[in-house]
C-alpha cells in the first residue's frame, strides 16, 4: 500500500510513525517548507496521547524533555482560586501529561522518523498543487510554493491531508468553503524563563474566555537547574468580526500591545507582566477554527478514492482543552490501524472516518463553548468583581462535572483510557 502524507507537522509525522509501527512502508512525506525548524512554543500533551507515543517508542524521549504536568489550577481574573484538579499520574493515569515546547516535539517525531523510515522519505519544498484521480490511484502535483516550478507528480493508493487548518487537500475536497472563522479573540504567545510557580508542574489559567492568560513549564532541563522554562499565553477580545489576521509562527509582535489589555493580571503566585518582559519574542495569531464536515473523504469538489483528512486539516479548534496536538497524535493512530486491518482501503477510511470524524466535530462544538475552562466564563458573569468563598458563586458538584464531562467526550477519562484495548497493530 502506497500512502502520501501531505503536511510534516505533528499529525503528519506521528502518522508516519503510526503506519511504520503497523508494518505499513510505503510511506512518502510531502512538506512546504524547504526546511524544518523547530519552531512554536509550547503544546500540551493529553495523556490519551502520551499513551500513541509510548506505544509508538518514544516514551523516554518524552520523559527527557517534557514536563509532567501534575496540577491544573483555575482562578478569576481577580486572581482567586476557581478549581484545582491533579492530572496525569497524580490523577490515577497509567500514562503521564506532558507540556513541551511545540519545537522540540516536532524534532523528536522528526528524528524518529528519519532513523526508522529513512532521509529520504521526507520531500521538504513540496506544496501540494491539486490531486487528480488516475486509474483508482490519487495522482498528486507538487511545485515550488514560492515560485510556482513544478516539483513532481506522484501516485498513491492514500492521500492523506495533515496539512493543517489552511489546508489544500481541504480545499481540493471543499473548494468553496472560504477561510477559517475567526471569534474575535486575538492570541499572544511566548516563552520565558523564571523561578518555578505553585508546585513547579502546574498549569495555571486565570480570567475568562476572552480575557484570560495561561502559564505551564515545559522544559525538564530547566527544572533539574532549579528554573523553569514558562510557556504563557495571553487571550483577549479585540473585536467582534472582521478579516482575519495574519495566522503564522513569523508575526512578531512588540510587548506594547500586552500593557492595557492584561496590566492587572499580577499575582503573588504569578506576574504575567514579567512573563511578557522577559520573552525574546511574542507571537501573535487569531483565535480560528472551521466547521465540522460532512465527509472527510468525498466534497463538491472530489468524488474520487484513496483521500482522507487528519489533524487541524479535519478539525481544526480552538486552543481550548489542551486537545488539538493530542487528537491530531489520535488520529494519526486510528488510522494507521484501520489501513492495517482491511484489505479495502476504502472501507479502512470509512471506519477510520466513523471513529474519528463525529468524536472531533463534538470536541470543535465544546471549544466554542470554553470546553472544560467554562467554569471561568461562569464565575466571571455571576461574580465579576470577585467572590468571597466560591462555594457561593458556584457548587463543586458542578465544577467537577464540567470537568469530567469534557474528558468523557474528548477520550481522556481516566477509567476509559486507562482500560480501552491498544490502538497497536500487533
Amino acid at each position: 500500500m502506497q500512502v502520501i502524507i501531505v503536511g510534516g507537522g505533528i499529525g503528519g509525522l506521528s502518522l508516519a510513525l503510526s503506519l511504520h509501527a503497523a508494518n505499513i512502508n510505503e510511506v512518502e512525506i510531502y512538506e512546504s517548507v524547504p526546511i524544518l525548524k523547530e519552531l512554536g512554543v509550547g503544546i500540551n500533551l493529553l495523556p490519551h496521547a502520551v499513551r500513541e507515543l509510548c506505544e509508538m517508542d518514544l516514551g523516554r524521549e518524552l520523559e527527557e524533555e517534557a514536563i509532567p504536568t501534575s496540577e491544573l489550577a483555575l482562578f478569576s481574573r481577580h486572581g482567586q482560586p476557581i478549581w484545582t484538579e491533579p492530572r496525569g499520574y497524580e490523577a490515577g493515569y497509567r500514562w503521564p501529561q506532558y507540556s513541551i515546547s511545540r519545537g522540540r516535539l516536532l524534532g523528536l517525531l522528526y528524528n524518529a522518523v528519519v532513523h526508522r523510515l529513512g532521509s529520504d522519505r521526507l520531500h521538504l519544498g513540496h506544496h501540494l498543487k491539486q490531486i487528480v484521480s488516475h486509474n483508482r490511484k490519487v495522482e498528486s502535483e507538487f511545485i515550488n510554493r514560492h515560485s510556482g516550478i513544478f516539483k513532481v507528480k506522484a501516485h498513491s493508493d492514500v492521500l492523506v491531508g495533515a496539512d493543517g487548518i489552511h489546508s489544500t487537500v481541504r480545499r481540493c475536497l471543499y473548494p468553496h468553503e472560504g477561510p477559517p472563522q475567526w471569534n474575535g479573540i486575538t492570541i499572544w504567545r511566548g516563552v520565558a524563563e523564571s523561578s518555578p510557580f505553585l508546585s513547579g508542574r502546574t498549569m495555571v489559567m486565570a480570567g475568562y474566555m476572552g480575557c484570560r492568560v495561561v502559564a505551564y513549564p515545559i522544559s525538564r532541563r530547566h527544572e533539574r537547574h532549579g528554573r523553569a522554562l514558562i510557556n504563557w499565553v495571553a487571550e483577549y477580545k479585540t473585536c467582534d468580526q472582521g478579516s482575519m489576521p495574519p495566522q503564522d509562527w513569523n508575526h512578531l509582535v512588540k510587548i506594547d500591545e500586552l500593557n492595557k489589555p492584561f496590566s492587572n493580571f499580577t499575582y503573588d503566585w504569578l506576574d504575567f507582566q514579567s512573563l511578557f518582559k522577559d520573552s525574546n519574542a511574542i507571537f501573535k495569531y487569531p483565535m480560528c477554527d472551521r466547521e465540522p464536515l460532512p465527509s472527510w473523504s468525498k466534497g463538491p469538489g472530489w468524488d474520487g478514492n484513496g483521500v482522507t483528512l487528519l489533524g487541524d486539516a479535519a478539525h481544526p479548534m480552538y486552543p481550548v482543552g489542551s486537545n488539538g496536538a493530542s487528537q491530531a497524535i489520535l488520529d494519526s493512530r486510528v488510522l494507521a490501524r484501520e489501513l492495517a486491518m482491511s484489505s479495502n482501503v476504502d472501507k479502512a477510511l470509512d471506519d477510520y472516518e466513523r471513529k474519528r470524524r463525529e468524536a472531533t466535530s463534538e470536541i470543535v462544538l465544546a471549544n466554542r463553548r470554553a470546553g472544560p475552562e467554562q467554569c471561568m466564563d461562569i464565575v466571571q458573569s455571576r461574580a465579576p468583581d470577585g467572590f468571597d468563598r466560591i462555594e457561593n458563586i458556584i457548587c463543586s458538584q458542578e465544577l467537577k462535572d464540567l470537568s469530567d464531562n469534557y474528558k468523557r467526550l474528548a477520550g481522556f477519562d481516566v477509567d476509559q483510557l486507562n482500560y480501552r484495548p491498544s490502538l497497536s497493530v500487533s
